[in-house]
């Protein structure tokens, strides 16, 4: 087996596995949504169902983004970073902040300053602020690793799902 020492240039034995495969694998797994959000010129945010806890001593999580994305070059630099869990009932902010080219903080988006001068969304089911400590090349990606500052879990709403490509809520 082959260490992972540089997963920026890593191709071990995946060497012409077919993206398309990789992309429908995934499709099947169903992820929470989140949106990942930073102030800089002027806030930005993206949604993500790649958001991971990776410790509770300290309280630690992880998230990718893509360097193509709008919100990389912001990203890339913020200190601090907002983190929303968004609710079942919040579908159309979920599509917003996925969008190319949204007017993401626009008018229809309720939201303010938060703690470090993180962009806070409104109606959210939960959210965290967290200090930036890593960002870590995987790819076309990078994996940020943060940890969280402040918080609060008692918004609304059951968990916001994605799954085979479209939003959906948990069903008892």
């Amino acid at each position: 087996m082959t260490a992972l020492t540089d997963l920026g240039t890593y191709s071990g034995t995946s060497a012409g596995f077919d993206p398309a495969v990789f992309r429908s694998v995934f499709r099947r797994h169903a992820a929470g949504v989140a949106v990942i959000t930073a102030a800089g010129d002027r806030p930005v945010g993206f949604t993500a169902t790649s958001l991971t806890s990776v410790s509770a001593e300290p309280p630690l999580l992880s998230f990718g983004i893509s360097t193509g994305s709008s919100s990389w070059p912001t990203l890339a630099e913020a200190p601090f970073v907002g983190v929303h869990v968004l609710g079942e009932h919040q579908e159309a902010l979920a599509a917003t902040f996925a969008r190319s080219g949204a007017d993401r903080f626009g008018p229809a988006t309720g939201w303010r300053e938060g703690p470090h001068g993180v962009p806070l969304l409104d109606g959210v089911s939960a959210w965290l602020v967290c200090r930036v400590l890593a960002r870590i090349p995987a790819g076309d990606h990078r994996i940020v690793v943060a940890q969280a500052l402040a918080g609060d879990p008692t918004g609304p709403g059951g968990p916001l799902l994605y799954h085979q490509g479209g939003f959906n809520g948990l069903r008892h």
